[in-house]
């Protein structure tokens, strides 16, 4: 099977990263609010980092495969697929990229190395490096703060993102900023055209539909359940989309998706960054939540096509536990009862944990509170270093696609 994912625990077999390049350092002090950063991380402590997170995983026997190179496996394995991807990347660049678009063409189009030109699409393209631009001498005056033809896209390292598993098939999304946009063009190339992949997945979602949604806000909770957040990068009407598909395919098991309504701030901008699964019955949960969550389940209505929503009274532990089938469900909180514990160590991603089999998570070695409050509750935290890529506003989940976990027993709902 190419992707299989029906729970958050399931022991993982194989997963998706995006060792962090050279579009790090094209990050610019006056463009990082534009391109989503707070701060610019130090490029070769964050590849070190990364790395040691990939290590971890391949010692816990998970196959670790990188978006970079299962894109140029595709280019490589058909060249007659190589001028569209380019002529898609700069059509949908900046607008300055599409007055010199045959001159990026040719750029790219250069380089003959496929893994090369993927890391360059990536790393972002500047004036100085295109032919043509001193010819317009209005622009090149008007435009001299500007650094780049086609942006860096730092935020790769994000590998939930752009897509997500469910079950057999994915959401490939449909980002919330234009400057993430471009990413998904990569999922759409390694997805339909990857030998690995490319055997008739169904998509859920695709990167066509008008209305965003982001991986991090989709949780497989168990083959039936799926949580979904609205949160400041995915909407409404893209859940209830995603719900119409899920559900007019016979061969899907979700039965039930419930829709958590999150505050729409950047601190919480993906319901993984408040709330992750790490055992049959825990979760870690940033406490900010808890007081103001509104919680929808959506059904399939009485006609075909159709949706019935019900808004569900109770707190959260009560409405996890009626919809898996569980006698008590232990939240815990990030940070613990420290309310600035909390507040630091959830900004840092304290709550954003990679299970990587029930009971056992990869964290963020800098959220020392909430990895000690995990261990009282019996979870086997493995930590990683963290200085450099906690600067991006994601952790370990954030940081994976998994592409293949094992199923729970069949006593787990």
């Amino acid at each position: 099977m190419p992707v299989h994912v029906t729970s958050e625990i399931g022991k993982l077999k194989k997963v998706m990263l995006h060792r962090p390049g050279k579009e790090l350092e094209n990050l610019v002090p006056g463009e990082l609010e534009r391109l989503l950063f707070d701060d610019i991380p130090y490029l070769k402590a964050a590849q070190q980092e990364h790395d040691y997170f990939a290590k971890m995983l391949q010692e816990l026997g998970v196959e670790v495969v990188y978006l970079e190179d299962l894109a140029a496996e595709v280019l490589k394995n058909d060249p007659k697929l190589r001028g569209e991807f380019i002529r898609q990347f700069i059509r949908e660049g900046e607008n300055l990229a599409q007055k010199y678009k045959e001159s990026l063409f040719d750029l790219l189009n250069g380089i003959k190395d496929e893994k090369e030109l993927i890391l360059k699409t990536m790393s972002g393209i500047g004036l100085h490096e295109v032919s043509g631009v001193g010819d317009s001498p209005l622009s090149k005056l008007v435009n001299l703060n500007s650094h780049f033809l086609l942006d860096p896209i730092p935020n790769l390292y994000f590998t939930r993102d752009p897509f997500a598993t469910i079950g057999d098939g994915v959401s490939l999304n449909y980002m919330y900023s234009r400057t993430r946009r471009r990413e998904t063009i990569y999922g759409k190339l390694i997805l339909e055209n990857h030998p690995d992949f490319s055997d008739n997945i169904p998509f859920y979602y695709t990167r066509e539909n008008p209305f965003c949604i982001e991986g991090g806000d989709i949780l497989n909770l168990s083959p039936h359940v799926l949580a979904v957040g609205i949160s400041q990068r995915t909407t409404p009407e893209a859940v209830e989309q995603l719900a119409e598909n899920i559900f007019s395919d016979e061969n899907a098991q979700v039965q039930k998706i419930l829709a958590l309504d999150i505050p729409n701030i950047r601190a919480f901008m993906h319901l993984d960054t408040v709330l992750t699964q790490i055992d049959f019955d825990k979760f870690i949960v940033h406490p900010g939540i808890l007081d103001n969550l509104k919680v929808f389940e959506i059904d399939s209505g009485d006609r075909k096509g159709s949706l019935k929503v019900t808004e569900h009274g109770g707190n959260l532990p009560d409405i996890l536990c009626r919809c898996l089938g569980l006698d008590q469900v232990t939240m815990i909180r990030c940070g613990g009862m420290d309310r600035m514990a909390s507040e630091r160590e959830q900004w840092n991603d304290g709550s954003n944990t990679l299970c990587v089999s029930p009971g056992t998570v990869i964290a963020y070695d800098r959220n020392y509170v909430t990895n000690s409050i995990m261990r009282d509750h019996g979870i086997k935290v493995l930590e990683m270093p963290s200085s450099e890529l906690s600067r991006g506003r994601g952790g370990p989940r954030c940081m994976s696609m998994p592409l293949i976990r094992e199923d729970l027993p069949r006593g787990y709902i």
